[in-house]
């Protein structure tokens, strides 16, 4: 399979040979495996290499003084967990990896002169990141004005779509490895609430979840229940060929992303 990076950022810009050359080359310097519930960074680390997913899942979160806390978005690979640091360089929040997680670590001064000295790179990297604020503004509104039915299929329909575009699709299913208790986390609800839903999408013949693999039989009729426009994923603009165009993410339905503890 194609870079997870690399194949997330030429849905954006057409990256030429050195480019590509040049990202395998920054993301395999650093490489290291982390165990689920592992903390990639937490909040108030002041980290010194940009974290890059190349395998399993991760999650943003941030936690009350008195434990209760919330899942704010999935990493999936070819994400970058902590960009807004080549910037901020405080940690605002926490991320920990759901799964065993293979982290590529980008040094600052590495992430500097891709920034400064490869246009496209940087292009897309921008690109990428206007993309992810663009998906906290919909789980904004989903948390705001969804229903709880809603809101799980809406972040189903996400998720899938989100994985074809790194290639971890199959058909029309993925694996989905996170348990009721981080999906409720992510939509808002109590895990009595979740497991209701999930009931309901199952009997309604919405979706299959079985060994961790979600099965969707009719996407549509999903994205339908979810009130799920793909305008905010920017899935119909392709990348153009040429070496100055940047152009926003395609994304064709299939399944194949990490499963569902039941």
């Amino acid at each position: 399979m194609a870079h997870p990076l690399i194949r997330k950022l030429e849905q954006f810009t057409r990256l030429s040979a050195d480019d590509q050359r040049l990202l395998e080359r920054v993301t395999s310097e650093h490489v290291r495996r982390i165990g689920p519930r592992e903390d990639i960074v937490s909040e108030g680390d002041e980290p010194g290499e940009i974290h890059l997913i190349l395998s399993g899942w991760a999650c943003r979160s941030k936690q009350l003084e008195d434990g209760r806390g919330a899942i704010l978005a999935f990493l999936l690979p070819g994400d970058l967990c902590d960009l807004d640091n080549f910037l901020l360089r405080t940690m605002d929040h926490s991320v920990g990896a759901l799964t065993a997680v293979t982290l590529a670590g980008i040094p600052r001064s590495l992430f500097e002169d891709l920034m400064l000295n490869h246009a496209r790179i940087a292009q897309a990297l921008w690109s990428s990141a206007l993309i992810d604020a663009a998906i906290q503004r919909e789980w904004t509104l989903n948390l705001s004005q969804r229903t709880a039915y809603e809101r799980l299929c809406h972040l189903l329909c996400e998720l899938f779509l989100r994985l074809r575009t790194v290639g971890l699709t199959q058909g029309s299913s993925c694996e989905l490895p996170v348990t009721q208790a981080k999906l409720a986390e992510a939509t808002g609800l109590t895990l009595v609430h979740l497991n209701r839903m999930l009931q309901e999408l199952r009997a309604a013949n919405l979706v299959v979840l079985k060994s961790k693999t979600l099965t969707i039989p009719n996407l549509e009729v999903l994205m339908s229940a979810a009130l799920f426009n793909p305008a905010y994923l920017h899935l119909d603009q392709a990348g153009e060929a040429s070496d100055t165009a940047a152009a926003v993410p395609i994304l064709a339905l299939d399944e194949r992303s990490d499963g569902l503890q039941l």
